[in-house]
């Protein structure tokens, strides 16, 4: 390694570290925060799709789990990634240093939590059933790897271009609350009209959700969807980086 990748490799240790102490900072239930949103959200659908609108689908508290869980990892890093550069523009302005390892730094603060989540999440998805099996050795580091890929080419490309447009925070909320039904997190992806599915696969998430739960849940390495997620974040990291890299030496004069 050398001395400059030594150097952001440290830095970005350092800024995960500051993240998860002010995200906990004069809290009292601290980690388990991160447990509460999915697991409520996990009991409210189950209740209004289950008993309300009598979905027949076995296992159904167990299939919203293992979706809500990555699902909640994308749209809390999502959602906050508008404002990464403004929050640290005292940072920016004072020290000389690559500003993508901000988002960086949020999403793997996050990725701490959702790690830690699934720990907990999975005991809860084997007692309705499921097993652990070899398939979760590279299947979890795998899908790990694309939905970061996937997060951080989103957050690269909204917060440089919140740096300009302040309203894109708004924006963001509106457009991941809308993305929550366009992926297949309380439904199955073969539920989705075939004459839809080419356009619902512009989605990333429409290929990594379901690939989450098939291996959590069946034991299984979706290889298609691990595939078609890769790709999907393959290009928005190109997206995200150009826009980054065009409007970087701006952030300073602009925030």
């Amino acid at each position: 390694m050398t001395p400059a990748l030594r150097r952001s490799y440290e830095l970005l240790l350092a800024l995960v570290a500051k993240e998860f102490k002010v995200r906990y900072k004069s809290t009292t239930l601290g980690f388990f925060w991160s447990l509460a949103n999915p697991i409520f959200f996990a009991l409210v659908f189950y209740v209004a799709f289950r008993h309300i609108l009598k979905v027949s689908m076995e296992n159904y508290f167990a299939f919203l789990l293992a979706g809500l869980f990555p699902w909640q990892w994308f749209a809390n890093t999502v959602n906050i990634s508008p404002a990464v550069f403004l929050n640290n523009a005292a940072l920016i302005k004072k020290v000389a240093f690559p500003r993508l390892l901000l988002p960086a730094a949020m999403i793997g603060n996050h990725l701490v939590h959702f790690v830690l989540a699934l720990l907990v999440a999975i005991p809860v998805v084997i007692a309705f059933g499921s097993r652990p099996t070899l398939w979760w050795i590279p299947g979890i580091p795998a899908l790990l790897v694309v939905q970061f890929g996937v997060i951080l080419g989103l957050s690269l490309m909204l917060s440089s271009l919140n740096v300009f447009f302040r309203d894109l925070e708004h924006l963001t909320m509106i457009f991941t609350n809308l993305l929550l039904y366009l992926s297949p997190v309380i439904y199955r992806e073969d539920l989705v009209p075939e004459a839809y599915r080419p356009f619902f696969r512009l989605n990333p998430l429409y290929s990594i959700i379901p690939a989450w739960r098939h291996l959590i849940l069946e034991g299984r390495l979706d290889g298609a969807g691990l595939l078609f997620g890769a790709a999907g974040a393959a290009f928005l990291l190109a997206v995200g980086y150009l826009v980054y890299r065009n409007l970087e030496w701006r952030f300073a004069e602009s925030i």
